[in-house]
């Protein structure tokens, strides 16, 4: 009998760097685009895309495009939660949903990203748990490379398939 909890995972790590600078690298495109996705493209309630510094909100929607894959691998959402300060949640396709914390332990930042509502079927456990916190796992430690040392560890060429690194 497996103890997995097929509907959830946690993925963490310690980055040094400012709250504020951590946040924004989750909540605006210029963010988002320096460490995860090859374009990051917010829009507010009223369908108008905002401005690359300019933090979302509530109700605001995204659409994700990968480096190493075509335009049509995107990923579209929602942002749920988002305080300004340290807490960030979003809707993740079929995916759950993910909730990001920035979080204070023993003197250090950690980046903290909890996926829930994982469908647990057979394609959900392959593709969503495993798949997800895999990719996951990559693209934090990317944030962190990106804004410790600004080292991309992205693979940004389409014809490289199979990459742990897209």
């Amino acid at each position: 009998m497996s103890t997995i909890d097929w509907s959830r995972f946690v993925v963490r790590i310690n980055v040094s760097a400012p709250v504020e600078t951590l946040y924004r690298a989750w909540t605006t495109r210029n963010g988002m685009e320096s460490w995860f996705v090859r374009l990051s493209e917010y829009r507010n309630k009223n369908g108008e895309e905002k401005d690359k510094d300019e933090q979302v909100v509530v109700g605001d929607t995204y659409k994700w495009l990968w480096h190493g894959y075509p335009d049509t691998s995107l990923e579209k959402g929602e942002i749920l939660e988002a305080n300004h300060k340290d807490l960030f949640k979003f809707s993740f396709g079929k995916a759950g949903i993910c909730t990001v914390q920035i979080k204070v332990e023993d003197g250090e930042h950690i980046v903290e990203l909890v996926q829930e509502q994982v469908p647990t079927d057979e394609t959900g456990k392959q593709n969503f748990h495993v798949g997800c916190k895999t990719g996951w796992t990559f693209y934090l430690a990317n944030l962190k490379s990106i804004v410790e040392g600004g080292i991309d560890l992205r693979n940004k060429n389409l014809h490289l398939k199979e990459m742990l690194n897209s």
